[in-house]
């Protein structure tokens, strides 16, 4: 990792920190409570909601584009729109796809389906043609909620929508107006144990896969990540551009806000340029994030209003260790709270305690072991067992799967069994395998490294693409880069390689850019290959489509211009026939 990233944590760095948390004791004991109760006790996303709005009724719970709706008037509306669904057959137990982009009505209609029982598959908008068939058919589902903003989308199907009703948001909009606006019976009777969102993985390295969110997950992270990590007051407002079938959205933000009793701020989409005033147009306090997002904000050009937000605290994951320190001081934000989870595992990690560089710590049960370089699996001894790395040594990350802390897995049963690693310890554990290298930093607290299927081995050393990505962002001419491993003729393990796009009119320097990783770097880390392009192809939430980008690896025949490492003294320089074959030879780069 960068030498700006914390390595270990220790109880002075803890001991600190704890008096500035007196005033959440409240916060922080509910959610502690929160953390002890079973999947069987009768609890859900919907009756959460339903309870806060029942206690604070006049209280704004959802802010979006400067307009206020409160916490009562906005349950009507959601349990009218729950009549509905009903009346067009939906049960406890059914799946309602929800096909629309960010507004107030997508939240209601998805409070809706929870409340009833049902399950909101949380379609991505942006998907089209075959994508978008693949996640509808996975979704199997008793209606489809389509909004008219949607209908390109559907119109990119070569056939009617894998669902049994269409119901276009316009219309619900309308049936609802008349509808019933008492409570659904069913609400209280819904326990943790069942389906609450169905939430698609991005789709980096190919089609979708459905994981599963219960509403013992979600309340679990309510607890943890609400009410021991973020801890929103009342009074607080958090703003969330991304878009509302992103885990961050509908599980981290909405949680954070309900655990509370503080206000939803809904962005349209998220936009660099104009993020700092629609925050302030909706009077944020707080605001949700994904890595990239944060290194957007700091890219554009500093401005003296940088700091004239209300932003007292920033939430999500991926924010990494080079810009940290920067992104904080640059917009005055007092607290960061970092937190390391996925869609489908059964474990968070939450920086509670305001530590700076840190994903934080989890009081599940996990443990940090060593992997085998080429299978990218945990590493078994002689005796069959895993062994765990030391503190401040990066292993994978594994997760214990208890009934506290279930699996809940995939839509498909083979893709959730190719996630456990069973026997691990002693006969008959069974873990979930994250698939991600973390730091252990000590008390229970990790530092994300890297996804291990990002990770390359070369010259006998493992290299961290996050670590690489991280010093390319410090190359002044660079505006963003991707870094992964190309197999190189005569070569053992992978050479380095970064796809780049230049800052607006900058010139690629192959010396000085070359200067600046090695200043930053291990010289084994210093990508031998580096792609000049206009852009990358990225998904909706900013991620970055790895998968097509490494199939160009260096061929000349693909767009955008190809540099070689020749060494420290000559940088990098344009790429030339003879360069694989010297790479190969072990003569290149110096």
């Amino acid at each position: 990792m960068s030498e700006r990233a914390r390595s270990t944590i220790g109880l002075l760095d803890i001991a600190k920190r704890l008096p500035a948390m007196a005033t959440d004791v409240v916060s922080m004991t509910r959610g502690a409570a929160g953390l002890v109760k079973k999947p069987d006790a009768k609890n859900s996303v919907g009756l959460v909601f339903q309870k806060a709005a029942h206690h604070h009724p006049d209280r704004p719970f959802l802010r979006f584009e400067g307009k206020s709706i409160g916490y009562g008037e906005a349950n009507e509306t959601v349990n009218r729109y729950a009549a509905v669904l009903t009346e067009r057959g939906v049960t406890r137990g059914d799946v309602v796809g929800v096909l629309m982009t960010n507004r107030p009505e997508t939240m209601f209609v998805t409070l809706a389906i929870v409340k009833l029982g049902a399950t909101a598959g949380l379609i991505n908008h942006n998907q089209r043609g075959d994508v978008l068939a693949h996640s509808l058919g996975l979704l199997e589902s008793r209606a489809l909620v389509v909004g008219e903003e949607c209908q390109e989308a559907l119109d990119s199907l070569s056939e009617q929508p894998d669902a049994g009703t269409l119901l276009w948001a316009e219309e619900l909009d309308r049936l609802a107006a008349d509808a019933d606006v008492s409570d659904p019976d069913v609400c209280a009777e819904i326990t943790g144990r069942e389906k609450a969102f169905l939430i698609f993985t991005s789709g980096t390295t190919g089609y979708p896969k459905a994981s599963v969110m219960t509403h013992f997950r979600w309340l679990k992270g309510m607890a943890g990540l609400g009410g021991l990590g973020i801890r929103l007051h009342d009074d607080d407002t958090l703003y969330s551009c991304l878009p509302l079938y992103h885990n961050n959205a509908i599980t981290v933000a909405l949680s954070a806000v309900l655990s509370g009793g503080g206000t939803f701020a809904l962005g349209r989409k998220f936009s660099a340029s104009k993020f700092w005033a629609d925050a302030n147009l909706n009077k944020a306090t707080a605001f949700i994030y994904i890595g990239e997002l944060c290194r957007y904000l700091l890219n554009q050009p500093e401005r003296e209003a940088d700091r004239d937000n209300n932003i007292r605290l920033a939430v999500g994951n991926g924010l990494r260790p080079e810009i940290w320190d920067d992104f904080k001081s640059r917009f005055e934000i007092d607290r960061i709270v970092e937190f390391y989870g996925a869609s489908e595992a059964n474990i968070a990690f939450v920086n509670a305690l305001n530590l700076d560089r840190t994903a934080g710590a989890s009081p599940l049960p996990h443990a940090v072991v060593e992997y085998d370089d080429d299978s990218g699996k945990a590493k078994r001894g002689s005796d069959g067992k895993l062994k765990k790395v030391g503190k401040g040594e990066v292993g994978l990350l594994l997760a214990k799967v208890t009934d506290r802390a279930p699996f809940d897995g995939y839509t498909d049963a083979d893709a959730t069994e190719a996630k456990l690693v069973r026997d691990a310890f002693k006969d008959g554990d069974c873990w979930f395998d994250t698939g991600d290298l973390v730091r252990k930093q000590g008390w229970m607290h990790v530092a994300f490294v890297d996804r291990l299927g990002d990770t390359f081995r070369w010259k006998g050393e493992n290299v961290a693409t996050t670590q690489v990505e991280g010093a390319i962002d410090n190359v002044d001419v660079i505006d963003q880069g991707v870094v992964f491993g190309v197999e190189v003729k005569g070569a053992d393990g992978k050479a380095g390689m970064a796809a780049v796009i230049l800052r607006e009119g900058k010139e690629f320097d192959g010396k000085a850019v070359a200067d600046q990783l090695y200043s930053d770097l291990p010289s084994y880390a210093v990508p031998l290959f580096i792609r000049v392009v206009e852009e990358f192809e990225q998904t909706s939430t900013h991620k970055i489509q790895k998968v097509k980008i490494r199939k160009m690896g260096y061929s000349t025949d693909e767009a955008g211009d190809i540099y070689v490492l020749s060494g420290k003294d000559d940088g990098y320089v344009e790429f030339y026939d003879d360069y694989i074959d010297e790479v190969g030879a072990g003569k290149k780069p110096r």
